[in-house]
């Protein structure tokens, strides 16, 4: 069984020459289309085939019309198990691994009794190695092959997620965390020294290999106008950057930016005024939107980072989909580790499911819908759409191989129907890091779980 301790994965090129085909054969999923809009997104293969071809997907479909396609490939046989494309999360926090299943919190009391004495910690180098080499670990062993995280405060440390993150090699886009004011003193940066900060490590990691960088003023509240203003130019002199922070996660914290903010019509505003608000924009949360706001968001094509578990955790409340929806606003999923319960982002498709059954306004997902969100909404929200996602021709060959173990109940379920969809429900209810057999970037796979 794979665990966040054991010491087996390892990244390695793939075992068949890459200008040769390998095809993949076991159960299929993929959603190239918006399953919310489109009643056929879901691709299924009961028996399906993924064929892989110097790193990127060559075919995909039913296992007798790949292998016709590709009859001298190797085949490995992989039934009983399923293939889906690798999981996106799009709001993580690395140095919050070691305060994850803090319970009984409202959001202002556990960031002050544990997520901010903990990233007071990075600034140590040593403990910021450490904890990014669990938390890299933590994204692998759970299928997770895209992440965009929230780095540290200091620029060390965010530095050491980079490293962490490349030698594995997933897709990371992060970037130091800017904050000028209402937190612990030693996580506050002066805008001069945050921006030559940023600016080194934008230089140092964004574009290497599958590093990409961030902008991150942590939320309005720590983050006062001369800080907002470097993000403004920080983007403007890199159009390029992603940017990403909080926005209307509780009450609390949209009465206080209101409080620091007082000409500002909202929540949404404050990062408006200062052109931070785009087509690579990702904001988590957003529980507590007016229509308004949703709209605006809509407008400019940003995606709201949905964090099912960290909202119910933290008692915030309950992402309110169906107006996203109705608003044509984007959002993707975020495993919000560690106020999430922890990295699986099939959990949160699963949780973001069972809330959604209780919502104001209820909605009942279905499974093309919850692995979307898992996999396409986040390579949209990130602009990764053209290189990950799915598994169209010509994408990298982004995947995650999940088997079950014998004597589970997932295995006893996937032996026992044969409906593509039943089966894919089923994976989404039961998968977790124990059925995490192999994890694939690009080809290459970063991750193998025991057999």
């Amino acid at each position: 069984m794979a665990t966040a301790t054991l010491p087996r994965t390892r990244a390695k090129k793939l075992t068949a020459i890459h200008d040769k085909v390998e095809i993949l054969r076991a159960a299929v999923f993929h959603t190239p289309k918006n399953p919310f809009a489109h009643a056929d997104a879901l691709a299924a293969f009961a028996d399906g085939a993924v064929a892989i071809c110097a790193g990127r997907i060559a075919a995909c479909g039913d296992y007798i019309a790949v292998r016709a396609q590709y009859p001298d490939a190797v085949v490995r046989d992989l039934r009983g198990g399923c293939i889906v494309p690798g999981l996106i999360d799009t709001h993580v926090h690395f140095p919050q691994v070691r305060v994850t299943g803090g319970l009984g919190y409202s959001l202002q009391d556990w960031l002050e009794t544990l997520a901010l004495p903990e990233e007071a910690n990075m600034a140590d180098v040593a403990h910021a190695r450490a904890v990014a080499r669990e938390f890299i670990h933590g994204l692998v062993t759970h299928g997770t092959t895209t992440a965009l995280v929230f780095g540290a405060h200091f620029a060390e440390a965010t530095a050491e997620l980079f490293e962490a993150a490349e030698r594995r090699g997933l897709r990371v886009i992060s970037g130091l965390v800017l904050s000028d004011r209402s937190l612990n003193p030693i996580l506050h940066q002066k805008p001069d020294a945050a921006y030559t900060a940023s600016k080194n490590l934008v230089a140092r990691y964004h574009g290497k290999n599958r590093l990409g960088y961030a902008v991150i003023p942590r939320f309005a509240v720590s983050a006062g106008e001369p800080m907002l203003e470097l993000c403004q130019t920080l983007l403007r002199e890199d159009p390029l950057l992603t940017f990403t922070t909080h926005i209307n996660e509780s009450r609390a914290e949209i009465e206080e930016v209101a409080r620091l903010f007082p000409k500002a019509e909202d929540y949404l505003a404050v990062y408006e005024k200062y052109d931070l608000i785009g087509r690579r924009s990702v904001l988590a949360h957003n529980v507590h939107a007016g229509a308004a706001q949703i709209q605006r968001m809509a407008a400019r094509q940003a995606t709201v980072a949905h964090c099912p578990s960290s909202n119910a955790v933290l008692g915030s409340g309950i992402f309110p989909m169906r107006r996203h929806l109705d608003g044509n606003a984007r959002f993707s999923l975020g495993t919000d580790i560690g106020a999430g319960t922890g990295f699986g982002v099939l959990k949160e498709t699963l949780q973001a499911y069972l809330m959604q059954r209780v919502a104001p306004e209820p909605m009942t997902l279905t499974a093309a819908q919850m692995l979307w969100m898992a996999t396409r909404a986040g390579a949209e929200a990130l602009c990764l759409e053209d290189e990950t996602g799915d598994f169209t021709v010509g994408k990298a060959a982004d995947l995650v191989f999940f088997r079950p173990p014998p004597g589970s109940i997932l295995h006893a379920v996937l032996a026992s129907v044969e409906d593509p969809e039943r089966i894919l429900s089923a994976l989404l209810t039961l998968a977790g890091p124990q059925c995490v057999n192999e994890v694939r970037v690009e080809g290459d796979s970063v991750y193998e779980g025991i057999p």
